[in-house]
């Protein structure tokens, strides 16, 4: 052993002298070094007598900055008598260590690699491997990820094609939205419209058609269309549905109904609907506003016409940024497919419609009535169900300084797990003046607004 440390030592100090000599005389460079020591299968000799067979007139890959053997060589006994100096790193460590350094008196062999490897950070930063993308297939696998349901062949296919072609020529008059954003105003690449329920879904009353005018972004529009009479059939299979998929799920506190004992019925009483006219027409990333939906909305989507992708992103809390990294979740949603967003999914989750390379034609399996044959299209028509809650009408929305209503956001990144604990009211008027807003900014109580009844009390 003593002979094996003796010849280590005599290796090391021989490579060190080699080094210091070729590059006072600019022959090698470390990549020279390993890649002789490579060659020579660590022996230090063989590699010595490969860099010495190297011209001297060949010029260096790169200017030297810094002198090799201030990494290249051991600590100095007064370098490490600096790094016993310092504070233990935990109560259960008495001494500190350098990789590569030799303690005085130790006979062990020295790793010629330790000695060729750059010192590492003190406080080296913690690398979170970012996942690739995932496709979700399948609904088993959609439930496994995503606070979301899917289901296939929601509608009768006879229905499904009616509804189709009715969205399809309406949205012939649908406009792109509009709205301000750093000082200049964006357009909205697909057009939409809006439709409300001759009443709320939950009594007679047909004043809800003068409160659902209020839709984007806290502005005032026309009065919205009812239901046509397609969707309308259409939203009555949903709605069961959806409540039977609500009856086997978690219930949060802040959601809408009497008590957690007593199933809550859900009521489509507004319907935003999209169209989406070949590949490149899309949605950028973002959840659905809170305002008049309350905490913990449920929200059913049906997709029509041609095979586009939903994509989902969670947003991480701030808490565990440095645990993990948000993954890209991508479901293929075909003809006549129903995703139901359920409760949570508002709060932890963004999604999109992002643009494709290219998509498939959609032959609708029925015709038009007046027709025989059928018409191959591009366009994907989705209808999106959402139930606006009482205790969340226009008329009791606050306004901030702008004399504008706020809008509810949820407390994305402060939440813990799937539990959201804030939503606060702000500013939206950028979005509608010119880009200007105020700094209104007000935390929303429940029970100081007078809001419910919700499943906690």
């Amino acid at each position: 052993m003593i002979n094996e440390t003796r010849d280590s030592e005599n290796d090391t100090e021989t490579l060190i002298s080699l080094v210091e000599s070729l590059l006072t005389r600019n022959v090698a460079q470390q990549s020279d070094i390993l890649e002789a020591l490579v060659k020579c299968e660590g022996d230090v000799n063989g590699a010595a007598a490969f860099l010495n067979q190297k011209p001297e007139s060949e010029p260096p890959k790169r200017k030297r900055e810094n002198k090799l053997d201030s990494w290249l060589k051991p600590p100095s006994k007064r370098a490490r008598n600096k790094v016993r100096e310092k504070p233990p790193v935990s109560s259960g460590s008495s001494s500190s260590t350098v990789p590569g350094s030799v303690p005085s008196g130790s006979k062990q062999p020295v790793d010629l690699s330790l000695l060729l490897r750059q010192p590492s950070p003190s406080k080296a930063r913690k690398t979170v491997p970012k996942l690739p993308p995932l496709t979700l297939s399948t609904p088993a696998l959609v439930a496994k990820h995503t606070p979301c349901t899917l289901h296939y062949s929601v509608l009768p296919q006879e229905l499904a094609c009616q509804l189709f072609y009715a969205m399809l020529d309406l949205s012939k008059e649908w406009k792109r939205n509009k709205w301000w954003l750093f000082d200049r105003v964006v357009e909205s690449p697909h057009r939409t419209s809006f439709f409300a329920r001759r009443t709320d879904g939950l009594d007679s009353d047909e004043s809800w058609q003068d409160a659902a005018q209020f839709w984007y972004n806290g502005r005032r529009t026309v009065p919205p269309d009812t239901f046509p009479e397609p969707m309308e059939k259409a939203c009555k299979i949903i709605e069961e549905i959806v409540n039977r998929e609500i009856s086997k799920r978690k219930r949060y506190p802040l959601e809408y109904g009497e008590s957690s004992s007593t199933p809550s019925v859900w009521r489509a009483n507004v319907a935003a609907s999209n169209c989406y006219e070949g590949s490149k027409e899309s949605v950028g990333w973002h959840s659905d506003q809170v305002t008049y939906l309350g905490p913990y909305p449920t929200i059913a989507s049906l997709s029509l016409g041609t095979t586009r992708s939903f994509s989902l992103r969670e947003v991480i809390p701030t808490q565990e940024l440095d645990q993990r990294n948000a993954r890209t979740l991508n479901i293929p949603l075909p003809h006549n497919s129903l995703t139901i967003m359920h409760a949570s999914c508002q709060e932890t989750f963004k999604h999109s419609i992002p643009p494709q390379n290219s998509i498939d034609k959609f032959r609708p399996p029925l015709p038009r009535p007046s027709k025989t044959e059928t018409e191959p299209s591009i366009s994907r028509i989705n209808i999106t169900f959402r139930f606006y809650r009482p205790d969340f009408r226009p008329p009791s929305i606050p306004k901030c300084h702008c004399g504008i209503p706020t809008i509810l956001r949820p407390d994305m990144k402060g939440r813990v797990g799937d539990a959201t604990y804030k939503y606060w009211w702000t500013c939206y008027a950028g979005a509608q003046n010119d880009g200007k807003g105020c700094n209104f900014w007000k935390v929303m109580d429940m029970s100081a607004e007078g809001r419910g009844p919700c499943i906690g009390g």
